[in-house]
């Protein structure tokens, strides 16, 4: 038997931190009397933090030294580190697990390929660590999706190929990271926006283990 290795994205995908990202970045636009809504946070979904902030600031046509930055980019992480902090199990989006534990009792690789600094203690919050045979995250790499970098080496850690490779992802650039890396993708949210996937699904809940079966073969 081949092994396929399914590679899953961690925000919007396994747990919903985006609003806690949100409310991070939301409070640091209020305090610069920026107004920043959750179409504004569209735009920062699979973007790094330093480039949220441009993007921000840009909003509210301020200039800023790097100084100022690096205290708001400080101050960001640590107000997400708070609210992160009570995460449980609850958080897993519906769908999930099922589908985590369905790929692990069929004997296939699961691995983590997240752009968050924060994946692993979220996994262990969540209590899904044991599920994963590897975990990339931002600490691992230096390029931001659509670079493939994150996908490539978690794919190599668990020794899968490319082409046995699936992705789950809830971002457009994840989407392209995981076609570029020549992987099979499957976008996880509006398939009107994540419309270069080769599969959609609005959430995990509308994919059901016939589906799984037919990505195992």
């Amino acid at each position: 038997m081949t092994k396929k290795a399914f590679i899953f994205d961690l925000d919007g995908v396994i747990v919903d931190t985006a609003k806690y990202h949100f409310l991070a970045w939301q409070k640091i636009a209020s305090q610069l009397g920026i107004e920043f809504t959750p179409e504004h946070n569209e735009e920062l979904k699979g973007v790094s933090r330093v480039r949220s902030l441009d993007i921000i600031l840009a909003l509210g046509k301020i200039q800023a030294t790097q100084e100022e930055k690096d205290q708001w980019l400080t101050q960001k992480n640590n107000d997400y580190l708070s609210y992160i902090e009570n995460m449980d199990e609850s958080e897993i989006l519906p769908g999930v697990l099922n589908v985590l534990e369905y790929i692990k009792n069929k004997q296939h690789l699961i691995a983590l390929g997240s752009a968050s600094k924060n994946a692993r203690p979220i996994l262990e919050k969540v209590k899904i660590v044991h599920l994963f045979d590897a975990i990339v995250d931002g600490n691992d790499v230096t390029n931001a999706k659509p670079d493939p970098e994150v996908f490539l080496r978690a794919a190599q850690l668990v020794g899968a190929s490319n082409e046995n490779a699936i992705v789950f992802e809830d971002s457009v650039a994840g989407i392209q990271a995981a076609n570029i890396a020549n992987m099979t993708s499957v976008g996880i949210g509006d398939p009107t926006i994540l419309n270069e996937a080769k599969y959609n699904f609005k959430d995990f809940t509308f994919m059901d283990t016939s589906f799984v079966e037919t990505l195992l073969n």
